[in-house]
């Protein structure tokens, strides 16, 4: 049996646990003997299907502000004492769980650091246990991302700690290595993988046409501002939008608000469609794959996740990006508005006349299919095959594996 620890970086949304069960399910599928420990604060974790081989380890949630600080989300403790517990769970779960390879998401050191006794655990204790660094395509400003991995020590840590880099994107739209000023050695451990191709969803567009009594001169339209904590504005913004929808548009509208919406945000929104049948709004959905492909357009925030949903399921879209606490969702947008891949609002001037103007161009405008490397699941899967040849039986187990599908690094 080969053991991989996953630590899954939660402080705000969905987006971060969504994007590691992906590569955890597929890794799943894709190297045999293995079996998965998912190590993660998200309050959502129990409402995702979770398949036979994963199984997680809930710690303490935080939260992240607007501004980027952390704090405890539902506990009654100081932050520092809530890091502190969080620490002694993950370094007891290394040493209780021994992998044989660890896969960080996004911090080398974890939130507040907390990673690093496990970081040195491993390294001192299990030297053959391998470390690697996710990161998704871009993490924030190169000016911003550059300033915190100097003050953290990012660069020494990869440097000595881990093996290998994989990037979830392409250079084109965003090269991590020159953005970020990555020295030469680091560089070297750099592997771009390609963004994450979302499997299709679990019901077809007929099932949801009839759930959603979708009639045949409507058009659907899916409002999603991901997990939700800071999707109000987009949610009302596009309320007001219909308001002023021309006649000759037809529209049925699904919001999912997201289960991180607070009550009184939710409440407001309800109490404003409580009376519009062609509005359905819904908390959560576990199978949100499914409704971006049976929807004519799709309206929502640009995180990583979605994004890669909607590039998947080939549906037109306007993105509204999040600004705060980091401005990864706007350089996102943007540059992939550049190469045709969606359509984006920048939040200043997001207005819901600006919005139905998009909204009513994209329903009328021919849609040509988007041209983007989705392999990166498969490549992650390639990659982490690699590393871990040497705990394969068997040399043929090995090649038996390589042959199977060739996927260019």
């Amino acid at each position: 049996m080969i053991r991989l620890m996953v630590y899954s970086h939660d402080a705000f949304g969905l987006g971060n646990i969504r994007r590691m069960l992906a590569i955890c399910e597929h890794l799943l599928q894709e190297i045999p003997g293995v079996s998965i420990l998912l190590l993660s604060g998200s309050p959502m974790l129990q409402g995702f299907r979770l398949p036979p081989g994963l199984d997680y380890i809930k710690l303490p949630c935080v939260n992240r502000g607007e501004m980027g600080e952390v704090s405890a989300k539902y506990l009654g403790m100081d932050v520092e004492d809530v890091i502190r517990l969080r620490s002694h769970i993950i370094l007891s779960s290394a040493i209780n769980f021994q992998p044989d390879l660890f896969l960080v998401d996004k911090k080398a050191y974890g939130i507040k650091d907390e990673l690093f006794p496990t970081v040195r655990y491993l390294h001192k204790s299990l030297p053959d246990t391998k470390l690697v660094l996710l990161f998704r395509d871009i993490l924030d400003t190169p000016e911003k991302t550059i300033r915190e991995w100097q003050k953290n020590n990012y660069y020494q840590a990869i440097d000595e700690y881990y093996d290998l880099l994989l990037v979830v994107g392409t250079q084109d739209i965003f090269d991590f290595t020159h953005e970020y000023q990555l020295p030469a050695k680091i560089a070297k451990k750099v592997r771009f993988c390609g963004y994450i191709r979302r499997p299709s969803g679990c019901k077809k567009r007929e099932i949801i046409s009839q759930e959603l009594q979708v009639q045949s001169t409507e058009k659907l339209i899916l409002v999603t501002p991901g997990g939700g904590e800071d999707g109000y504005q987009l949610i009302h913004t596009y309320l007001q939008a219909l308001e002023i929808l021309p006649k000759n548009h037809n529209l049925k509208s699904l919001i999912i608000c997201g289960p991180e919406m607070p009550l009184h945000h939710k409440q407001a929104l309800e109490q404003i469609t409580v009376n519009n049948p062609q509005v359905i709004m819904e908390e959560f959905t576990d199978d949100l794959m499914s409704y971006i492909q049976a929807a004519d357009a799709v309206v929502a925030m640009g995180g990583y996740n979605t994004t890669c949903e909607i590039l998947s399921a080939k549906t037109p879209a306007i993105i509204i990006p999040r600004f705060k606490p980091s401005q990864e969702q706007l350089i996102r947008a943007f540059r992939m508005e550049k190469q045709g891949l969606l359509q984006a609002i920048h939040p200043d001037d997001f207005t819901p006349e600006t919005l139905i103007h998009e909204l009513t161009h994209i329903l009328i405008t021919p849609y040509s299919t988007p041209k983007i490397d989705l392999g990166g699941l498969s490549r992650i899967a390639r990659q982490l095959r690699n590393l871990l040849a040497d705990k394969f039986t068997t040399t043929s187990e090995f090649f038996s594996y390589q042959s199977q599908e060739f996927c260019p690094i």
